[in-house]
C-alpha cells in the first residue's frame, strides 16, 4: 500500500479532551477501547446512530463503545458523539460513560460546537 495516511482527518473538541482525560482516571483502558472506533472513522466508516434534533445541516452520530474496565458490554460502556464535517473530516465532540450520564441533549451538543467554533449556532 502506497498511502498509509488516513482517509479522514480526526479533530477533537476541548470538551472531548477534557472528558477523555477525566474518564481515563477512572477507566484505564478507555484509549484502547476507543481506538478501533477512531480507526473506523479514519477509514471513512461512519458508524453509530445519527442524532435527531440537530437539523439537517449537521451530521452528528452517537456510537456505543465497549468499556473493558467494567463487565457490562456496550450498553454500559461509553458513548462517543462525533460530527461528520465533510467526507474527509470528523470532529469528536464528546465522550461519556453511560453509567455516569444517561443521555446528552441537542442543546449540550450545540454548546460544544459553539465552544469549538467560537460562535453561537
Amino acid at each position: 500500500m502506497l498511502n498509509d495516511k488516513p482517509l479522514v482527518q480526526i479533530d477533537l473538541t476541548p470538551q472531548y479532551k477534557r472528558n477523555l482525560r477525566d474518564l481515563s482516571k477512572k477507566y484505564r483502558r478507555i484509549r484502547l477501547d476507543t481506538q478501533p472506533i477512531i480507526e473506523e472513522l479514519q477509514r471513512g466508516n461512519f458508524t453509530g446512530d445519527r442524532l435527531a434534533g440537530m437539523g439537517e445541516d449537521y451530521l452528528i452520530f452517537k456510537v456505543r463503545v465497549k468499556n473493558t474496565d467494567i463487565q457490562k458490554g456496550k450498553s454500559g460502556g461509553y458513548r462517543m458523539i462525533y460530527q461528520v464535517e465533510s467526507p474527509t473530516s470528523v470532529l469528536l465532540l464528546t465522550i461519556y460513560a453511560k453509567s455516569d450520564v444517561a443521555d446528552i441533549s441537542p442543546n449540550e451538543i450545540s454548546s460544544i460546537l459553539a465552544e469549538f467554533y467560537g460562535e453561537s449556532l
